[in-house]
């Protein structure tokens, strides 16, 4: 199902490179808000950690934000010394299939890694690449994102109950 992730974690950093492995992932496209910053733009140290440890393994690392606020994500991708992109539009395919040519990998080489079904899951799994739920950050959002919060849940919820019998997508 579109809506229904690859993968679910708590947080990012539980993403390990032997789980990455495991399902052929040599790239990953991360979201921004409230999977690796919180609502107050703080980004943990073992976040920024968890980047280098899988940079040295030769795990590709872009930030694809739906953001316009570039210097936002400019700073962290800075941080995290990774490329980025921002206005990305997602669900749509066009930013995910740029980034895809930037990393120069193949779709099912690639996973996209968010806190939100309608924007970074519905994307990737159009894209035919991997993908991987995390809980939000900060159960706070901003107002555009609070709203659709509620319905996510209900299909996460599905998802989760799913997977725990053995099934997935």
């Amino acid at each position: 199902m579109i809506f229904y992730p690859d993968g679910h974690f708590e947080k990012v950093e539980e993403i390990t490179i032997k789980y990455l492995q495991k399902n052929k992932i040599k790239a990953l496209i991360l979201d921004v808000d409230n999977t690796l910053i919180d609502y107050q733009k703080h980004l943990e140290k073992s976040v920024i950690q968890w980047a280098k440890d899988l940079k040295e393994r030769d795990i590709k690392l872009y930030i694809l934000s739906n953001t316009n606020q570039k210097e936002k994500v400019e700073k962290v991708a800075n941080a995290l010394e990774i490329p980025y992109q921002n206005l990305a539009k997602k669900p749509l395919k066009t930013g995910f299939l740029k980034v895809q040519k930037e990393l120069q990998e193949k779709k099912e080489n690639i996973a996209v890694v968010g806190d939100q079904i309608f924007t970074d899951i519905i994307g990737g799994n159009r894209c035919k690449m991997f993908t991987i739920l995390v809980e939000p950050i900060n159960p706070k959002d901003f107002w555009y994102t609070a709203w659709k919060r509620p319905i996510e849940n209900k299909i996460k919820n599905r998802y989760l109950k799913k997977a725990n019998k053995g099934e997935r997508k």
